[in-house]
């Protein structure tokens, strides 16, 4: 058998060549943006999911992800409007709706969208107290991702959510809180203690107008406070006496003097 020529066999591996970067596949999620001699392809150039056909040498194809993209808006020092110095970092979460914005329109959309957000954390954060920080992290979040969004839209980028995952306090701070916080309970404390105090000054006044109308009747607590303390185990009874009983010994008294 002859050998084939050796033109023959350079044409059949150029044609493969041409064959294999002619021929695309693309996932479900991706998503390609064609360029014809340098030109978007039928208006938006968008091709995909499945089997995309090239024309070989002259078309370019950029492959976009649609799937949503987790990014880490790394720790910024952020001073607060009641300047307090703090340390905040935070998630976004983005994808692509528009491929061929976020082919055409921006050089990187994950690092633009990366950069803005560290920007807009750091000016949305500035203009807010540590309390609304501290107490109002949603309104806040929700802040920022209208912000992102809106700017990050004529790039193709959809922002759905932002997240402020960690405030770090200085220690400082974090002891004048916790001594907030102490003082705020001994506070409370102190305000249900007395309340418990006035409410019971009033019972025992009520009481007292009761044993009044009836005299006899101190006489029976008297009884009835003996009987309680009878019912522990203690040595020693201690019997309150009655202060009118006392009281014709002491008139008599009186008289002889």
């Amino acid at each position: 058998m002859d050998q084939l020529p050796i033109g023959l066999i350079v044409l059949i591996v150029f044609i493969v060549i041409i064959l294999a970067n002619s021929i695309r596949i693309l996932r479900e999620y991706e998503r390609g943006v064609i360029f014809r001699l340098g030109r978007l392809v039928g208006g938006d150039g968008v091709k995909g999911p499945g089997l995309i056909l090239l024309v070989p040498v002259i078309d370019k194809m950029v492959k976009v992800s649609l799937r949503v993209v987790v990014m880490d808006v790394p720790t910024q020092d952020i001073i607060t409007r009641d300047n307090v110095s703090v340390k905040v970092n935070a998630v976004v979460y983005c994808r692509v709706v528009e491929p061929q914005k976020a082919v055409v329109a921006v050089e990187n959309y994950l690092l633009a969208t990366s950069q803005f957000s560290q920007t807009t954390l750091r000016s949305v954060l500035g203009q807010s107290e540590l309390d609304d920080l501290l107490s109002q992290r949603e309104k806040i979040n929700i802040k920022l991702q209208q912000i992102i969004d809106m700017h990050t839209e004529p790039w193709g980028v959809k922002v759905s959510n932002v997240e402020v995952k960690q405030i770090d306090l200085p220690q400082e701070m974090q002891r004048a809180m916790a001594k907030q916080a102490e003082a705020e309970r001994e506070r409370r404390s102190k305000v249900i203690a007395a309340e418990g105090e006035f409410q019971a000054s009033q019972r025992l006044a009520d009481a007292s107008k009761i044993l009044a109308e009836q005299p006899s009747s101190l006489t029976l607590r008297y009884l009835q406070t003996l009987r309680e303390i009878a019912t522990e185990n203690n040595s020693t009874t201690i019997f309150p006496i009655p202060i009118d009983i006392l009281k014709p010994f002491m008139e008599k008294k009186e008289n002889k003097e």
